[in-house]
């Protein structure tokens, strides 16, 4: 038998047969009484109640979270952190490093994305951070230092994936207008939309944003639910601001860091010290060797010098006419002890024969 849908509002069920009434007739409409009060009640008692209104998706940010070639283990680590954090977000293949930046706006269009992360690797060793509204931005570059992930950090604090974030920032994001720029960036990006299908309605952790040294400080906590006390749980990373482009991936420059100093900038700072260092070691050595070759001045005797001094006594010189006797060793000695001793034996044994 096929199934029946049952109606939601208690509208009743399926048209029950009529059972045939005596002396009436077949085709005749059976009158419909009004139902008694206490069916009413319990037809509303087993009713099923409609679905609860969960609210609408209004906010579609969604976040293309995707890196060049080249980038080694740890950035990818993190890459892959962020993307499990963030549900409103999306991946792709790594860029060819030839390409231009501009062909990601295109790649952010065919994803349906509005927003990108980037991750841009140079010389293996340097990562930078691109977060770009797609198309018309603003963007921003920045320079990744001190990543550490979640499976090398192994923080105590945990979090239920695809909840909502807090997003905490620190004031100094509001005292000038480019770190309130970038203020406003990191909220449209890193914020997850209400009602969001891969979101969770809970809020279990933070997201906190702290200027410290013209750099800013990503940490992830846990709140527990207990004194509101936070666990760190992670990643954690610091950015580095380079420079604040008008539009996507490029445009006119609107603020450029004069804190900012280059990787390849820094890392000759530290050879011109070692080598510096190195020069000066060679410097004392030849300062060392000159002095050493140099013709040492011949200072006069000072009479006075002696005047305190005592001569020793003389011992009178004996003249021997006679070799003086060797002298024999505890060694030898002994030996000859027990040579004769062994004579000795060797007698007695002889004489006891004769017997």
């Amino acid at each position: 038998m096929a199934a029946v849908k049952r109606k939601r509002h208690g509208e009743g069920g399926p048209e029950a047969k009529k059972p045939k009434g005596k002396g009436k007739k077949a085709g005749a409409p059976a009158k419909q009484t009004p139902p008694a009060p206490k069916k009413v009640e319990e037809e509303e008692e087993y009713r099923i109640p409609g679905p609860v209104s969960k609210g609408k998706w209004k906010n579609k940010e969604r976040v293309l979270i995707f890196s060049s070639r080249g980038i080694n283990f740890r950035t990818r680590h993190l890459m892959q952190d962020l993307r499990t954090l963030m549900p409103h977000s999306k991946a792709d293949n790594k860029m060819d490093r030839k390409d231009k930046l501009f062909v990601i706006n295109e790649v952010c269009e065919i994803k349906n994305c509005n927003k990108c992360i980037y991750f841009e690797a140079k010389k293996k060793q340097d990562l930078y951070m691109w977060f770009s509204n797609s198309p018309q931005g603003p963007s921003a570059k920045f320079l990744v230092q001190n990543i550490h992930t979640l499976a090398e950090l192994k923080m105590t604090g945990n979090c239920l994936r695809g909840s909502r974030p807090l997003l905490s920032f620190d004031p100094t994001f509001d005292e000038s207008p480019h770190y309130s720029l970038i203020k406003e960036l990191l909220i449209q990006i890193f914020c997850t939309p209400q009602y969001h299908p891969k979101s969770q309605p809970f809020v279990d952790h933070v997201f906190t944003f702290t200027i410290m040294d013209n750099r800013i400080w990503f940490r992830n906590y846990q709140i527990i639910e207990e004194d509101a006390a936070l666990v760190e749980i992670g990643p954690r990373f610091v950015l580095n601001l380079i420079k604040i482009f008008q539009g996507s991936f490029g445009g006119p420059t609107l603020y450029e860091n004069p804190h900012y100093q280059s990787p390849n900038m820094h890392r000759r700072i530290v050879r011109m010290a070692t080598a510096a260092k190195y020069r000066e070691k060679q410097q004392v050595k030849d300062v060392q060797r000159l002095k050493k070759k140099e013709d040492r001045t011949v200072i006069a005797e000072d009479p006075t010098d002696d005047v305190f001094k005592t001569p020793a006594e003389e011992k009178p010189v004996e003249i021997l006419f006679v070799k003086p006797e060797p002298k024999v060793s505890l060694k030898t000695k002994k030996k000859k002890i027990h040579k004769r001793q062994r004579k000795m034996k060797q007698k007695a044994l002889k004489t006891k024969k004769a017997e």
